[in-house]
């Protein structure tokens, strides 16, 4: 099962979702999207909250008031992290995600440290949590068939984004072919190109003697 939770910070608003538990967390580590951002309370145990980028969005782009509303979910659900203060929260985007056999169900790492990014939390906010548990629902996806159908999907997105490449080209091709030909006529149509039947003395050459 899998909590939803809307963040009306900004319009549209922005989904906020996590796992019940670990073994929920596990497949959201398995079967994530690329445009996910993963979030987690730094270096304490906590529930994986996700969120996810719209087209042409990047994880910088996200807005503070977004930020701080999934960090206050992931610290909200942590046992430890719940009655901390001054707490950083981790996000990083699903493909930077590690994933090793040594570890145990819901651990991730990272394959670059560097492409992680941290918000402190100062304290938690019941304004900030009883907005989002207001938007609370339930859903019981199926996240290998969700990620199988998205993977889909933007293989035929690419397929038609280079089919129109193509014709671009083609077009491209066509019309610079097109000009190239109307600029070898308009040579050979110039005046100083072209012979006359008149001979120099001003006599028609085709008059009879």
């Amino acid at each position: 099962m899998v909590f939803h939770f809307t963040s009306n910070v900004v319009s549209p608003g922005v989904l906020l979702f996590m796992g019940v538990d670990k073994y929920e967390n596990e497949e959201l580590i398995k079967w994530g999207w690329p445009e996910d951002v993963w979030f987690h309370v730094d270096k304490v145990s906590s529930a994986h909250v996700y969120l996810r980028l719209r087209p042409s969005q990047t994880i910088d782009d996200i807005p503070t008031a977004v930020l701080e509303d999934a960090a206050q979910l992931v610290k909200a659900n942590s046992i430890q992290g719940n009655k901390m203060n001054d707490v950083d929260v981790v996000y990083t985007m699903w493909a930077n995600l590690k994933k090793t056999d040594g570890m145990e169900v819901g651990q991730v790492g990272f394959h670059k440290e560097k492409e992680v990014r941290k918000i402190r939390v100062a304290k938690k906010s019941n304004e900030i949590l009883n907005r989002l548990n207001r938007t609370k629902k339930e859903s019981h996806p199926d996240f290998r068939a969700e990620k199988e159908k998205r993977d889909r999907e933007e293989r035929e997105d690419k397929k038609r984004l280079l089919r129109e490449q193509r014709e671009r080209e083609k077009e491209e091709e066509r019309r610079k072919k097109e000009e190239a030909e109307l600029r070898s006529y308009s040579t050979l149509m110039k005046t100083e190109n072209m012979t006359t039947n008149t001979s120099g003395d001003g006599n028609d050459s085709d008059d009879f003697m």
